[in-house]
C-alpha cells in the first residue's frame, strides 16, 4: 500500500481541496435532483396484476393509499435457488427504512418474477418486512426491461439501461428501481426507472465504504459482498 503519512498541516491542505471537490460534488447531485423532479410522465394504460399475500392485485393496489409508489425489481427468476447477492444487499438498507418512506407518501414494492411461494421463503429467511410481489406469468418485468427471454438473449443483445447491450453482459434477470404516480383521479404514471450503478446510493453501507480508510477494497464491483447469514459461514 503506499505511504500517504504526512504532517497534520499537510494533511489539512489535501482535505480542504477534496472538501471543495465534495462541494461540487453536492452542488451537482441537487442539479440532478432537481431534473428528476421535472422529468415528464407517460400514462400506464395496461393492467398489470401481481400475486400478493393477499391475493391478486393490480399495479393501483400497490400504492397502499398513498400517491407515490417506488418499485424495485428485484432479480430473482422463477427457477432460480436464492434470489440475486446484490439485491439482497440493496434491501438489507431498505427494510428499516420503510417507516420512514410510508410516512412521506411513497410505497417501496419489490416485484420478481419468482412464484410467491419462493419469494416468501427467501424474504422469510432475510428477515424481511417490505411488501414482495410475484409478476409470474405477466409482462410487467418485460415490459419494463428487466427479464428476457431465451429468444431475446439468443439474439446476442438486449434493451437495458436504455440501450443495446450484449447479451452475455447480463442475466436474463436484471436490476432496476422505477417510480410512479397516481393521481387523484386514479391514473398511473411512470415517471423515472434507473438500473445499473444508479442503484448504488440505496446500499448506505456503499456510501460509508467509500470514506473509510480502504474504500470498498474490492477486486471486481460489490465482490465483498454476501448474504447478511453468510458472512458467519466465510
Amino acid at each position: 500500500m503506499e505511504n500517504l503519512a504526512v504532517s497534520r498541516e499537510e494533511w489539512l491542505i489535501a482535505r480542504k481541496a477534496l472538501l471543495e471537490r465534495e462541494g461540487e460534488e453536492i452542488g451537482l447531485r441537487d442539479e440532478i435532483n432537481g431534473m428528476r423532479l421535472k422529468m415528464p410522465r407517460f400514462k400506464i394504460e395496461k393492467d398489470y396484476t401481481f400475486d400478493t399475500g393477499a391475493g391478486r392485485k393490480r399495479l393501483s393496489d400497490l400504492f397502499d393509499g398513498r400517491s407515490q409508489l417506488l418499485i424495485y425489481h428485484f432479480m430473482y427468476g422463477p427457477d432460480w435457488g436464492d434470489a440475486c447477492l446484490r439485491c439482497s444487499f440493496v434491501a438489507d438498507h431498505i427494510n428499516g427504512g420503510i417507516v420512514h418512506l410510508n410516512n412521506h407518501d411513497v410505497t417501496w414494492t419489490a416485484v420478481s418474477r419468482a412464484p410467491l411461494n419462493k419469494i416468501e421463503a427467501y424474504k422469510n429467511r432475510m428477515g424481511w418486512t417490505f411488501p414482495w410481489v410475484s409478476s409470474f406469468g405477466t409482462e410487467f418485468n418485460h415490459d419494463f426491461n428487466v427479464s428476457f427471454t431465451p429468444e431475446e438473449m439468443a439474439t446476442g443483445s438486449v434493451s437495458y439501461n436504455y440501450g443495446m447491450v450484449p447479451s452475455g453482459r447480463v442475466s436474463d434477470e436484471m436490476s432496476g428501481l422505477s417510480s410512479f404516480f397516481k393521481d387523484t383521479d386514479g391514473a398511473i404514471y411512470h415517471t423515472y426507472s434507473a438500473y445499473q450503478r444508479s442503484l448504488e446510493s440505496l446500499g448506505s453501507a456503499l456510501m460509508a465504504l467509500d470514506r473509510a480508510p480502504l474504500g470498498r477494497n474490492e477486486t471486481s464491483s460489490l465482490s465483498f459482498v454476501r448474504r447478511h447469514d453468510e458472512y458467519a459461514a466465510q
